[in-house]
């Protein structure tokens, strides 16, 4: 099926989604260090504030809210990679189920999005 959508579009939506991944990453940096062990090899690093019990309380708690936030950023950041390479591919805009073109309203709420609506809540229905 061939993509119907504004290449001006398309464009502007790369565009955001660079900054997008720009932005995720340096966030990714702010709160993850390099682990070899790690599958992506980042893992949240652990805060040191003291050796207060309240302080423990307080590094155990930021650590926990930063490995919930890395694991976020590490799904946007793959979505908009798989999305990056559907518009190097040209496929971009067009339903991996379904093949027909996925509505503009719905990809420019949710650039990332690789499925029509139908598609999309027809799944999700069956869950």
């Amino acid at each position: 099926m061939e993509n119907l959508l504004d290449k001006k579009i398309i464009a502007e939506i790369e565009k955001s989604l660079l900054a997008q991944k720009k932005q995720i990453l340096g966030d990714l940096d702010d709160i993850s260090r390099e682990d070899n062990h790690d599958a992506d090899n980042m893992t949240a690093k652990f805060p040191e504030y003291g050796d207060k019990p309240d302080e423990n309380v307080q590094e155990i708690s930021d650590y926990s809210a930063d490995v919930v936030t890395e694991k976020v950023l590490e799904k946007s950041l793959e979505d908009i990679d798989k999305t990056l390479e559907r518009i190097a591919k040209g496929t971009y805009g067009i339903c991996k189920y379904c093949g027909n073109p996925i509505a503009e309203k719905r990809l420019l709420a949710r650039p990332t999005a690789s499925s029509c609506i139908k598609c999309k809540t027809e799944l999700q229905e069956n869950e």
